[in-house]
Formats: structure tokens, sequence, C-alpha cells
């Protein structure tokens, strides 16, 4: 087996977190995305939708109808990650956004659509930010670590996008749990690309894959259950070291486990 150097992955143009921006900036990128191909969340750090005036005050309708759907959906965001996806109602994102129940209703058909607006657009960012991260790179491990590294450190730099994406749609269930299933797998394609590096007289089980994914986001979850966002980039040895063992072997996994 050819050895591999353990060189930390650059960081990902995308792959910190910008607090308050970036939220405005899923929210922003979802209104937009609206009938259509959602565009890139900005990551920008910039103040939250602001409440529009009262009464009369000449602005386009298709102005109103943004900002309304993007403080909706930053409400809901806000919203999930104090109280929870299933103790949250559409009162408390109608009051948190300053918008009435009808104008909630023109946007989503209910709590479920809003919430999936949301979370598509932050596991679609993670997704692509990860492929980007890892495609940096020639040699599979270290196309693996970089993968891993970036979707840590966004999740440690946005503790409420977070939860929301990570804790939030297994207790939601339905639909929104078999989204996150379906976003989780994702990483599998990164994972199979390691099957020629298996050296073993067997051949790898087929479930390897999708096993390592679900080691991957029940440790993720840990963490952010027991209030550790913030320094889940730590996990990094960890879980490099889990995800090369079945293909490299645990000794070389170790090894490429340590920072370099």
């Amino acid at each position: 087996m050819r050895p591999y150097s353990a060189s930390s992955p650059p960081s990902s143009e995308h792959g910190g977190g910008g607090g308050v921006g970036y939220r405005r900036g899923v929210a922003k990128a979802a209104a937009k995305g609206k009938g259509g191909k959602a565009a890139e969340p900005s990551t920008d750090k910039v103040a939250a939708a602001p409440r529009l005036p009262a009464g009369r005050h000449g602005l386009p309708r298709e102005f109103i109808a943004q900002n309304q759907r993007e403080r909706i959906i930053t409400a809901l965001v806000d919203t999930v990650a104090e109280r929870g996806y299933n103790a949250t109602t559409v009162a408390h994102i109608t009051k948190a956004a300053s918008v009435s129940r009808r104008t909630f209703y023109e946007h989503f058909a209910d709590k479920e659509a809003c919430f999936l607006a949301a979370y598509e657009m932050v596991a679609d960012h993670i997704r692509d930010s990860m492929r980007t991260a890892a495609s940096a790179f020639e040699e599979w491990p270290q196309q693996v670590r970089a993968a891993l590294a970036t979707m840590l450190r966004f999740l440690a730099g946005e503790p409420d996008l977070a939860r929301v994406c990570m804790i939030e749609p297994i207790a939601a269930g339905g639909e929104i749990a078999a989204k996150h299933r379906t976003s989780m797998e994702g990483f599998v394609e990164i994972l199979k690309a390691g099957r020629p590096e298996h050296g073993g007289e067997r051949p790898l089980p087929e479930a390897t894959e999708a096993t390592l994914v679900g080691g991957i986001v029940s440790l993720i979850v840990r963490e952010i259950n027991a209030g550790r966002t913030e320094q889940l980039e730590e996990l990094l040895p960890d879980l490099v070291e889990l995800t090369l063992a079945p293909y490299l072997g645990g000794e070389e996994a170790a090894r490429l486990a340590q920072p370099s």
C-alpha cells in the first residue's frame, strides 16, 4: 500500500460560518429560488431582512414578497434552533418574522414546506462545499479529510444551522427526515471512490459507506446535543480514522488521521 501524506485541507471558500449573515444568505437564496433554481447562499455578514414600513411605501410588489419570504425563513431557522421543530408553530414563526398568518401561507403551504426550503439550501451548500474541497486533491484519503474538515468547519461556525440541519430533521420525521437521509448520502459517493484502495482478501460489504456515514452523523449529533457544536472540528482526527480504516487498515488510517 502506497503511503499518503496527511496534510490538512485548505479552507473552503464557503466552508466557514457567517453567523446571522449566513442565515440571511440562506433566506435570501431560498426566497429567490421560488419558482426556479435557488442561488448559492451568500456568506456576507449583513443584517437580517428589515421589517418594511407600515402603510403606503411605494415599494414594488416583487420586492415586498421577497423581503417577507426572507424574513419568514430567517425566523424559522432562529425559532426552530431555539424551540425545536416539533414545538415550533406557525404563530411562533410569524411573530418572529413580523408578518401575518395570511402572508405566511401566501409563501408556504405549511411549516414543513418552510422548513424544507431552508433545509435544502443548507444541505446543498454543505454538499457542494465538501465536493469542492475534495476536488482540490488527487489522492483519495486527502479528499476524505478535506470533505470532513469542510463540513465540520461549517457546522462549528453556524450552531443554529447545525441544529436545524443535523438534529431537527430526525425529530421531524416524514418527508423532512427522508430528505435528510437522502442528503447525507452525498458523502457516500466520496467514500465509494476509496474501494480500489482496499487491500483485504475479502471485498468490503455493500453497506460499508452507508454505515460509515451513519456513524459520522451520530458522532456529530452527539456533540451538538452536548452543547459542543463550536468544538466540532476537534472530531476531525477521529472521523478521518473511522472513515479510512475499512479501506486502508487501522494502522494506516490512524497515521493519516493525525494532523501533519
